[in-house]
């Protein structure tokens, strides 16, 4: 049996877009939730995504099941629990997970704070019975507005030491980066890393600022960097890392398909660019589908996914 050399990690999956359709047809049915289907094969529709989407946020209302079944902290617990569970059942060697307990608490009108202590007693406990490597990410929700981020992020700071950074995503479109400056001036302050998702709905100048101003470290997609030639060589040169998920862009129409993603250009480039899967549950894909499946289909060569791969080794948090 050939052994992998190479570690499988993760470095960019929402434990929120990856929620178990047994679990949401369990909670959903415990608690009376209006659920679309009543059977994993009805519900499925609703919630995975079989063909590309006309924008990211149709993708992202793929979502609604996904939070809506999250009616207490045991709920968000579990959820978060079932996500090292299933990294461990994918075989990998590490994961980072993100999370924004906004998303996740307003459904059911929890207390955010609720939630981001749920979500870290579940990983600790995931991690102690499943032994992956685990480390969370919270996540400002932009399409939210600044002065909910503003609150957010007090809930995270809240439980500082169960987190390794913050990132902000959401509407990229509608709620540029330079809106959270302060934001992310309190999260450097406090010692936790920066990831942004820039570049995606957006184009090259949001990865400036998320770089620039935030103190972003890491970009989550990037896709439109390609835009301007400076900006790739400067994130060469500073080592930035990319965040891409392939399947994902194809889903969210970011890109037409995989043969015009950038991932192939990032790293023939020497950018430090990585494989993941961003919301697996939504996306109905795991992290071997995009070694072996989305990654040859975007031009990467075998030595390119291997280099991806180290890529991600080098850059967690």
């Amino acid at each position: 049996m050939k052994v992998d050399p190479l570690p499988r990690i993760d470095l960019h999956r929402h434990l929120d877009g990856n929620v178990r359709l047994e679990t949401i047809l369990e909670l959903g049915l415990a608690n009376n939730l209006p659920l679309p289907g009543r059977t994993l094969e009805t519900l499925r529709p609703h919630v995975v995504v079989s063909e590309p989407q006309p924008g990211l946020l149709p993708f992202l209302a793929k979502f609604e099941w996904m939070v809506g079944v999250l009616v207490d902290a045991a709920a968000c617990r579990r959820v978060a629990y079932e996500n090292v569970e299933d990294a461990a059942r994918e075989g990998l060697d590490a994961v980072e997970l993100r999370f924004s307990p906004v998303f996740m608490a307003r459904p059911h009108g929890l207390v955010p704070e609720a939630v981001v202590e749920a979500v870290i007693d579940g990983v600790a406990a995931g991690c102690r019975d499943f032994g992956v490597p685990t480390k969370l990410i919270g996540i400002l929700s932009r399409t939210f507005g600044v002065e909910e981020c503003a609150r957010e992020l007090d809930a995270l700071l809240a439980f500082r030491d169960g987190l390794v950074a913050v990132d902000l995503a959401g509407d990229e479109g509608n709620f540029p980066p330079e809106l959270f400056v302060p934001q992310f001036r309190r999260v450097r302050n406090a010692g936790l890393a920066v990831t942004v998702h820039a570049g995606e709905a957006a184009g090259a100048p949001g990865i400036w600022t998320a770089i620039r101003e935030l103190g972003a470290t890491r970009i989550g997609h990037g896709v439109r960097a390609t835009d301007d030639p400076a900006l790739m060589d400067f994130l060469a040169e500073q080592g930035i890392g990319i965040e891409c998920n392939l399947t994902s862009n194809v889903q969210t129409s970011t890109v037409p398909d995989y043969a015009s993603h950038p991932l192939r250009v990032f790293l023939e480039r020497g950018l430090r660019a990585t494989i993941n899967t961003d919301d697996p549950g939504i996306s109905g894909i795991d992290l071997a589908h995009e070694y072996e499946v989305a990654a040859p289909a975007a031009g990467l060569s075998a030595e390119q996914i291997a280099q991806a791969r180290r890529n991600a080794r080098s850059l967690q948090f």
